[in-house]
């Protein structure tokens, strides 16, 4: 089910939004000082490709410089990104086809309002890395 998902996400959204990211990215290269947004934009471009069965984790390791890279993401671009998410997941949610695409849609906006000090990983990693620390289990 998640690759028929996947191949209906990347025709309906996940090029778009790739290409989205792939610019903002390359805008964030243009300075040396925002390389690290334009690695940011790169890891959830590839994610907007093929999202279903990966998700969003906190890493363990995120600290001061996250919170600090997030507020200058947020300032610089990221409430376009995130604003773009919400807007394409009402618009996927009109049809009933759509519906599982617009909550793919909103599952994003954790990663593309805050990427700094989350990781994506496949859904599988999420379920081992939060059974290990008893947190309740990951939906995706």
């Amino acid at each position: 089910m998640r690759v028929v998902l996947n191949v209906i996400w990347l025709l309906f959204a996940g090029i778009w939004l790739f290409l989205t990211y792939l610019v903002a990215a390359i805008l964030s290269f243009i300075f040396i000082i925002t390389i690290p947004f334009g690695i940011a934009s790169l890891r959830i471009a590839f994610y907007a490709l093929w999202p279903f069965g990966r998700t969003v984790v906190r890493k363990q390791s995120a600290g001061a410089g996250s919170l600090i890279g997030n507020i200058l993401w947020f300032v610089l671009g990221g409430w376009y990104l995130t604003l773009m998410h919400i807007v394409t997941g009402v618009l996927l949610c009109l049809t009933v086809i759509g519906i599982p695409l617009g909550l793919g849609n909103f599952k994003m906006i954790k990663v593309s309002l805050m990427p700094f000090g989350h990781e994506i990983v496949s859904t599988k990693e999420a379920h081992a890395i939060h059974g290990a620390q008893g947190h309740v289990a990951i939906a995706g």
